[in-house]
């Protein structure tokens, strides 16, 4: 049995990674810390049952590629997981792997078989948005007589101007507006990336009126709850929900559509796109690391494929033309490919 300090022993090697290398050397998010933990809080009773073992007995060798396909099966399978979540619990495996080949070379062979476990393809659906009359039916719903009712419109107006997470919007401070001089929001999203979006007009008269109503002494937080407290993404969901059930009343389109906070920061995508925002500064304005994940609303803009198949010549079926042959040219050309 390896001694708890000895560096093949997996607890052993995972606290140095959790505490030495992921905070101590990268400092990441309190996010990565909190997803990479849960994984391993699953996994490790796992595999200390598939290995006949405690959980503080297990070793590197333990996590070897049999034992992590059967773990990503038990994910799909026995929890119900999805192809993504199924991913993300391999992705924090592979991040200990690759930190463990480096602090113990000689289990190397292992790590090697168990990092070359791939990925699973899923299959990647057509983005649905919600069209601009669907949106100002959404802003409208909340009850402005009410708190809430004022709160919640403030607060889906700035999702919908910002395309912002929603962890970046309910972290929005009072310190992190600038109402007078740039007119813009400071968003700190996730990995601790940070940018400056600026906002509409109807969006800083709307937020100035919010500021200026209420008692903010005892929160510094733009959108609390009731009890003056951060406001949680279920709260969000919950809110936005009120508001569609009753945005459905004067806007009946929204009957057949899943509204999440994640649909208003689409519809801001494509409605910037849309405007004849450039795709890389949209790119910047949701906080998108590669503009290959932007891209994807260019493929779900149908007025933009309509328009580009009416530029095209009316087909005439009378025409009884014949397949020109290529040139001698172009043949050299492909056959020297």
């Amino acid at each position: 049995m390896k001694r708890p300090d000895d560096p093949g022993n997996l607890s052993y090697l995972l606290q140095l990674f959790f505490k030495s290398y992921l905070i101590g050397q990268r400092r990441v998010s309190g996010h990565t810390i909190s997803a990479y933990r849960d994984t391993f809080r699953i996994f490790l009773p796992f595999l200390a049952k598939l290995s006949n073992k405690k959980v503080g007995s297990l070793s590197l060798t333990d996590l070897s590629a049999d034992h992590l396909i059967k773990f990503l099966s038990y994910l799909e399978s026995e929890r119900g997981n999805s192809i993504t979540t199924r991913n993300a619990r391999l992705a924090a495996v592979r991040a200990f792997l690759n930190y463990a080949a480096v602090e113990v070379p000689d289990e190397l062979q292992v790590i090697i078989r168990a990092l070359a476990v791939p990925q699973k393809r899923k299959n990647r659906p057509v983005i649905e948005c919600l069209d601009r009359s669907e949106i100002d039916a959404l802003l409208a719903a909340p009850d402005g007589s009410t708190w809430t009712g004022r709160r919640d419109r403030v607060l889906l107006m700035t999702m919908y101007n910002t395309g912002g997470r929603v962890s970046e919007i309910i972290g929005i401070r009072q310190r992190d507006l600038d109402l007078k001089r740039q007119l813009s929001v400071h968003l700190h999203g996730k990995g601790r990336k940070e940018r400056i979006i600026p906002l509409w007009t109807e969006t800083v008269v709307a937020l100035r009126e919010w500021m200026n109503s209420q008692d903010l002494a005892i929160t510094p937080f733009v959108f609390p709850n009731r009890f003056g407290e951060q406001l949680t993404r279920s709260g969000v969901r919950q809110r936005l929900s009120c508001a569609y059930h009753s945005a459905i009343k004067t806007c009946p389109s929204l009957k057949n559509r899943k509204v999440t906070p994640h649909s208003i920061r689409h519809a801001t995508a494509l409605h910037l796109l849309q405007s004849g925002v450039d795709l890389s500064v949209i790119a910047l304005w949701l906080g998108h690391e590669q503009i290959e994940t932007t891209h994807q609303y260019m493929e779900v803009d149908l007025t933009m494929k309509k328009a580009a198949l009416a530029s095209l010549p009316a087909i005439n079926p009378q025409s009884k033309g014949r397949c020109r042959k290529p040139p001698e040219k172009i043949l050299a050309f492909l056959e020297s490919l």
